[in-house]
């Protein structure tokens, strides 16, 4: 027997079809059984007669439970009146897999619905997001390779910090003291002297004790490196993998942001208007005539981030930040700033990229090393892509989870991700 998928049988209209899925809804009556049937494609209404199942397996099917496993075949029609504009007239049925009383229903807290996460991946919002991810991922591939970048992987195990402070996962390792990573960029960089061109998209781990919407301690990281890029170059990249991010969505989901009651109108600039360069110092003006005063030299918090966010349709990229609150790598400009960026998304989704050119004077990495309390001598591999025919280079990391949060328009992170870890979440 040839199994179609829902949207295959859908295509075909009508005719013989048969199809396997699970039990999304059940209702009926004595003479009649309504089921919407799940599989990855969608959901169709099928209707089964008590008259042509007979009277045994149409008892059968009246104990079946949400989420029940069936093959189903019969006819379908287009029906105007069906939940989805097509059904099917069953004529039998198999059982699969019988189910329990399923523990996720209508309007139950998210508390709950995390304690179950497991199953809570069958839901509609979750399927939606979960393809959505999908093609972001796929389209982050995309992008790097047509522009000439090899896939390069890092270790997770790293010896030293990369980015220090108190957001880092310290781990044993046999007799020995390690760290999760932060990002792949000590070990990347290593690598652009043979590669030049290199991305990844890996997992990445920060310690930070948040409970905040838009935090999460395990998330996956798009990061890029590349010798000879300057400065503007990583911009050029971040602005340009974002377009192809969001066409890509919009080509390819809109049936699933429709799902998710996102407007496609409100990613539409990112894909077509160019996106606002500002330093960090006129973002500071900005923020000002928003009746927000902030004292040069202090980072941008996440609430005006959000106030300059709300002022543009499109992700704005930040650059210039100071050096005191930025990373030991990042190269020194003028007035204590540094060649960093930050790309912020709108509506209020933060940060999803953060970028730099990366100083090359070995003295200079040496310097900031001791300034931030580090010891040189514990990044002596990273300081030897320094001491071997060094050369101007750059890169940025991508967040990835915010990325889809903002394109499908989440209140929450979690639900960016199959299986959220928080500072309180660690299962399923």
């Amino acid at each position: 027997m040839r199994f179609l998928t829902i949207k295959q049988a859908e295509k075909q209209g009508d005719g013989e079809v048969s199809l396997r899925g699970w039990i999304h809804r059940e209702r009926g009556s004595n003479k009649f059984r309504f089921i919407l049937l799940r599989d990855h494609t969608g959901f169709i209404q099928c209707v089964f007669e008590k008259e042509i199942l007979g009277d045994e397996k149409f008892e059968l099917l009246k104990t079946l439970q949400v989420e029940s496993s069936i093959e189903v075949k019969g006819r379908i029609k287009k029906d105007e009146r069906a939940p989805t504009g097509y059904e099917i007239n069953a004529d039998n049925f198999e059982l699969i897999g019988l189910s329990d009383k399923f523990p996720i229903q209508k309007d139950q807290s998210q508390e709950l619905l995390n304690d179950n996460r497991h199953l809570y991946l069958r839901s509609k919002k979750m399927i939606s997001i979960l393809k959505i991810r999908s093609t972001v991922f796929g389209a982050i591939h995309e992008y790097f390779r047509s522009q000439g970048f090899y896939e390069f992987h890092s270790p997770i195990f790293q010896a030293t910090q990369s980015e220090g402070g108190s957001e880092v996962f310290e781990v044993n390792y046999f007799d020995k003291k390690m760290f999760l990573a932060q990002t792949w960029q000590l070990p990347a960089e290593a690598g652009i002297f043979g590669l030049e061109k290199i991305y990844t998209i890996s997992p990445s781990f920060r310690a930070e004790k948040s409970k905040t919407s838009r935090h999460l301690t395990e998330y996956w990281h798009a990061e890029m490196e590349q010798a000879w890029a300057n400065f503007k170059d990583i911009q050029d990249h971040g602005e340009a993998l974002l377009k192809n991010i969001v066409k890509k969505v919009l080509d390819f989901n809109k049936e699933e942001l429709k799902n998710l009651g996102r407007d496609e109108k409100a990613l539409e600039p990112t894909m077509k208007k160019s996106f606002p360069r500002m330093t960090y110092t006129e973002s500071l003006e900005i923020l000002k005539k928003q009746g927000v005063n902030i004292e040069w030299g202090k980072d941008l918090r996440t609430v005006e981030e959000d106030i300059l966010s709300k002022l543009y349709k499109t992700p704005i990229i930040v650059t210039h930040y100071p050096k005191k609150v930025k990373a030991f790598y990042m190269k020194e400009s003028e007035n204590d700033t540094v060649l960093g960026c930050d790309f912020i998304a709108p509506e209020g989704y933060g940060e999803i990229i953060g970028g730099s050119q990366r100083e090359e004077n070995i003295e200079e990495i040496k310097k900031r090393l001791e300034e931030q309390g580090e010891k040189p001598e514990d990044y002596d591999f990273y300081l030897d892509t320094r001491r071997y025919g060094s050369v101007p280079h750059s890169g940025f990391g991508m967040g990835v989870e915010r990325v889809i949060s903002w394109i499908c328009g989440l209140e929450n992170i979690r639900d960016s991700i199959p299986f959220p870890r928080t500072m309180t979440r660690f299962t399923p």
